[in-house]
C-alpha cells in the first residue's frame, strides 16, 4: 500500500498542475459518475494530503477524497487525453498554471468519493499527526503511545496514532533506532519517541523529494541488493532470513495484526 510520502507527492503534483483553474472531472468507468458531475467544471482550490488520504478541495466547499488502498494508482498524460484504458474511476484534466494542460487517470482506489466540509473535518479528526505536515503535533501521538500496552510496532501502523506511516517506514525506523517492534508503548521513553518522530519526518521528506524511500544510511548502503529491482536497499523490510546489514544475524519475520513484520533480534532487543 502506498505510504504517506506517495500521497504528499501526488498532492503537490496536482496542486502545481491543476489548482487555481477549472478542472474537468469524469468517471469513464461510471462508478464515480454522480460525484464527478458535482465537481466537473469547478475550480480546484487546493490539493493536499493527510496521511494516506488525498483531498481535492473545489469551489463551493466540495471535496473529493481518494484513498489508494492496495491497488490504486494515478497515471498522467498531457491533453488531449487518449481513450480510457481499463477501469478508470476518475479522470481529471485542466490547465492550471501550465498552458500545455495536464491530465491524470485514477484506477483501482479503495475510496473515491465526495465529502462535505463536516465530513472532511471528521475524517481528519480521526487521524493522528502526519510527519509530513508542518502543523503536525507529535505530542498528540506520544500521549497515546505512552499510555498503551500495545506494541510500538502496532501503534506506528495505527493511522489514529500516526498518519501516513506504513509497513516499510515502520520496520525501518524501528531498526534505525534499535527498538524492538514488540516493545509496549508504555516502555518507550520520551527521548526515544522524539528521535523516532524526527527520523520519520526526515525519511518521509526524502521520499517526497525523490519519489522513492531511502532508509539505509550511507555507511550501510552496500552489499546485498534491494528486495526489488526498482527499490532502494532496506535494513530489514522484506529481507526475512537474510543477514542483517549491521550484525549479520538473520532478519526475523512474523505477522502482526495482519501485516508482515520484519526486524533483527540482535540489533533490536526486546
Amino acid at each position: 500500500m502506498p505510504e504517506g510520502h506517495t500521497l504528499h507527492r501526488l498532492a503537490r503534483r496536482h496542486q502545481q498542475r491543476l489548482a487555481g483553474a477549472v478542472v474537468r472531472v469524469s468517471s469513464p468507468q461510471g462508478k464515480f459518475a454522480a460525484g464527478a458531475a458535482r465537481v466537473d467544471g469547478r475550480v480546484l482550490v487546493r490539493s493536499q494530503a493527510w496521511g494516506k488520504h488525498l483531498l481535492h478541495e473545489y469551489e463551493g466547499e466540495l471535496y473529493v477524497h481518494v484513498h489508494l488502498g492496495l491497488y490504486g494508482t494515478f497515471t498522467e498524460s498531457e491533453p488531449p487525453m487518449p481513450e480510457p484504458v481499463g477501469q478508470v474511476r476518475m479522470r481529471l484534466t485542466g490547465a492550471g498554471r501550465d498552458a500545455r494542460g495536464f491530465g491524470t487517470d485514477l484506477r483501482g482506489p479503495t475510496a473515491c468519493e465526495i465529502l462535505t466540509p463536516p465530513e472532511t473535518a471528521a475524517l481528519i479528526a480521526r487521524l493522528g499527526p502526519d510527519p509530513l505536515r508542518p502543523d503536525a503535533d507529535p505530542e498528540l501521538a506520544w500521549a497515546r503511545i505512552r499510555r498503551s500496552r500495545r506494541s510500538i510496532g502496532s501503534l506506528l501502523m495505527d493511522q489514529r496514532v500516526v498518519a501516513g506511516v506504513g509497513n516499510v517506514y515502520r520496520a525501518e525506523v524501528l531498526f534505525r533506532h534499535g527498538i524492538s517492534p514488540e516493545r509496549p508503548g508504555v516502555e518507550l521513553t520520551a527521548g526515544e519517541w522524539s528521535a523516532l518522530w524526527a527520523d520519520l519526518v526526515e525519511l518521509m521528506r526524502v521520499g517526497v523529494r525523490r519519489g522513492k524511500m531511502h532508509v539505509v544510511r550511507p555507511e550501510h548502503d552496500h552489499g546485498a541488493p534491494s528486495y526489488a529491482a526498482d527499490r532502494p536497499r532496506t535494513y530489514v523490510y522484506r529481507r526475512a532470513g537474510e543477514p542483517c546489514r549491521c550484525c549479520g544475524d538473520p532478519v526475523r519475520h512474523t505477522v502482526l495484526e495482519g501485516r508482515n513484520l520484519f526486524w533483527c533480534a540482535r540489533c533490536q532487543p526486546v
